[in-house]
């Protein structure tokens, strides 16, 4: 996001409160704008921060405020999905040797499934039995992620 706009503005608007007194008085105007920019740059981030600290506390989406060069960047992100931390143990009747199943899956399903099993060191296969064994066991599964990550802007 590009903040010059906002800078911009209040040191046109100062220019034009000073306009009506003084040379002198313009002058210090036109000086005191050039100092501006970097405390309304801050003051304005610090203010964007805030937001993303509100909005992120009091919904379920995150947001992180990132600077860039001058700018800052805002990134919105949905929260990961819940992730069993292990696959359920089997019961002791299901040890009774494996079956085969043959599963037709829309290709787009596959392919998620797919990456889903690379990102978390799985193969397909064990991917799905664990995916069965999550859908059809009867007691909760832990939650992996731990406690939320707090991110914000900081000042010093």
């Amino acid at each position: 996001m590009d903040l010059s706009p906002y800078v911009d503005a209040v040191r046109r608007d100062l220019e034009a409160a000073a306009a009506a007194g003084t040379e002198e008085t313009r002058a210090t105007a036109g000086l005191l704008a050039g100092a501006l920019d970097a405390s309304l740059r801050l003051c304005l981030l610090d203010a964007m921060s805030a937001l993303a600290a509100e909005v992120t506390a009091s919904s379920d989406v995150e947001v992180e405020l990132r600077v860039h060069r001058r700018d800052p960047q805002v990134v919105v992100s949905a929260p990961a999905p819940d992730v069993p931390a292990a696959a359920p143990e089997p019961a002791d009747e299901d040890d009774r040797g494996t079956a085969r199943l043959t599963v037709r899956l829309p290709e787009s399903l596959k392919d998620r499934a797919e990456t889903s099993a690379s990102a978390e060191g799985l193969s397909l296969n064990a991917w799905m039995v664990r995916a069965v064994q999550t859908a059809t066991h009867l007691t909760t599964v832990p939650h992996a992620r731990g406690p939320r990550r707090t991110t914000g802007f900081a000042r010093s």
